[in-house]
């Protein structure tokens, strides 16, 4: 698992412009920054892995949206949410 910390957009601001993002894995403290499609790829191959983010007290679940081309969203109790956008720049 890996929590999402800061994401950086290109070309708008909508979840659709999220080109990279920086992450931090809790079980090992490492931390690193992906492109949107190489987290999609990670999140794809292995259906155990998961990202998340911090919302208030808790975490919400990183989902990919099935578009063309796909993007990264935050699903919360079946609802698509946007605490990705919510996160710091970089």
């Amino acid at each position: 698992m890996i929590y999402i910390t800061a994401i950086h957009l290109s070309g708008g601001d909508k979840h659709e412009h999220i080109e990279s993002l920086r992450w931090e894995n809790p079980s090992t403290h490492k931390t690193g920054q992906s492109t949107k499609q190489e987290i999609i790829r990670w999140l794809e191959e292995n259906k155990t892995n998961e990202a998340r983010v911090r919302s208030g007290t808790g975490f919400v679940r990183v989902g990919v949206v099935k578009a063309s081309p796909p993007y990264l969203r935050t699903y919360a109790n079946g609802v698509w949410t946007d605490n990705l956008l919510a996160l710091p720049r970089f």
